[in-house]
């Protein structure tokens, strides 16, 4: 889908269709944060105040649109699995065995849904990682599209821990909705505090 024109992406986004949604643009918020990442790399690259961080900005660029590209991928997936849940609901349900094969569809379909936008806030995590290097090291005249880049993973990863949570009510599987609640907590509140020291940094050199 994301071939298509970005106005059509926004028309299906804005479609009485449930999918794509919240987690599809999560994915997609951090697949542009990505983006502005490589970006700055690349104002950097070669540029003769910044020879000294050519290199590293060269390696992670190569992450940052390995990134990129697998959150572009995360946006479908998202989709993808909503879908699969809503497949399983739609499984015959007039025997006792169809009511068991739906009722184990179901929480698999779930757990799918739950790990997809897992991906993304991962992706977001490491993606505003390599930002805060870049925040650093990179090309001064491209601060403020850097500081975008953070706040957009920010709002990523944030979105896909909301698609995380909605998920996990539903699961008998309680020891695993545990895992996957605990680890969407510590990333959150990596993501966050990455974010607020760039921010400040960021805001602090842009007014001297």
């Amino acid at each position: 889908m994301l071939k298509e024109p970005i106005n059509s992406i926004l028309a299906e986004v804005a479609s009485a269709s449930p999918a794509p949604g919240g987690g599809s643009v999560s994915a997609l918020a951090g697949a542009n944060g990505a983006a502005l990442v490589s970006m700055v790399c690349r104002l950097t690259i070669g540029k003769k105040k910044y020879l000294a961080v050519s290199e590293e900005m060269e390696q992670i660029l190569t992450k940052s649109e390995g990134l990129r590209e697998q959150l572009a991928n995360l946006f479908t997936e998202d989709s993808n699995a909503f879908d699969g849940i809503k497949n399983a609901r739609a499984l015959p349900k007039e025997t006792p065995e169809q009511i068991e094969e739906r009722k184990q569809a179901i929480e698999a379909a779930t757990k799918v849904a739950i790990q997809v936008p897992l991906k993304t806030m991962r992706a977001c995590a490491t993606a505003i990682e390599l930002a805060a290097v870049v925040a650093e090291k990179g090309n001064a005249t491209a601060l403020s599209d850097v500081g975008v880049a953070a706040l957009v993973l920010e709002a990523g990863a944030h979105g896909a821990r909301l698609n995380v949570l909605i998920n996990l009510s539903g699961l008998e599987d309680h020891a695993f909705a545990e895992r996957c609640l605990a680890e969407a907590d510590a990333v959150m509140a990596q993501v966050c505090g990455i974010k607020e020291r760039m921010l400040s940094g960021i805001e602090e050199r842009l007014q001297q």
